[in-house]
This record gives structure tokens, C-alpha cells and sequence, in this order.
């Protein structure tokens, strides 16, 4: 994955976990409705992001963006929440990794 490509996924992946996390904040964890409102702005960030993706393809720049939200959330586990991930946290989240890249710079036929 080229740089570019790395950092519209990564920051995708910030913006949704921030965004998803803005919902949790409210539901389970009793915050203000207000939380909402960053929430949302974070979500319709990512979906903007997300177009960003070098893919002619919806499906194809979502399937490999899977990845990159998976590494990043364990990213979000460790440094937000204080829990730090396991091994098989991290060896997942290489595969899933190694996977996007393969989605995304597979050859394909014409």
C-alpha cells in the first residue's frame, strides 16, 4: 500500500472508530445526546474519505478499507480505551492488512 493510499485509510478508520464511539459514549456509557453531534461529523469525514480510495470500485475500496479499520481499531483498543492487544490481536490485524493490500494491488485481468 503507497503512503497516500495508507494515510486515506487510516484516517477513514479514525474518523469511523471516533464517530462509532461518540454512539457508544452515549448509549452505554451515559453520556450527554451532544456527543452526537461530533459523531456525526465524524462519520459523514469518513464516508468523504473513503471516496478518496484509488478504487473504480464502491465494494473493492470498502472490502480492502475492512482491513485497515481492523488494525486501527485495535490501535483505538490499546490507546483510548487502555487495553492493550494480544498476539493473536496483532496477528490478525497483519493478515487483515496483508489482505486490503492483496485486494487492492492484485493483479487483475482486463
Amino acid at each position: 500500500m503507497n503512503l497516500k493510499v495508507a494515510l486515506i485509510y487510516i484516517a477513514a478508520a479514525l474518523a469511523e472508530i471516533a464517530g462509532c464511539f461518540a454512539f457508544w459514549s452515549w448509549v452505554r456509557l451515559g453520556r450527554s445526546p451532544l456527543w452526537l453531534i461530533p459523531g456525526v461529523a465524524a462519520l459523514a469525514l469518513f464516508a468523504w474519505l473513503l471516496t478518496l480510495a484509488p478504487s473504480n470500485s464502491a465494494g473493492r475500496a470498502f472490502a480492502a478499507y475492512g482491513g485497515v479499520y481492523i488494525a486501527a481499531s485495535l490501535g483505538w483498543l490499546w490507546s483510548v480505551e487502555g487495553v492493550r492487544p494480544d498476539r493473536w490481536d496483532l496477528i490478525g490485524a497483519a493478515i487483515c492488512v496483508a489482505g486490503a493490500a492483496l485486494i487492492l494491488y492484485g493483479p487483475r485481468s482486463a
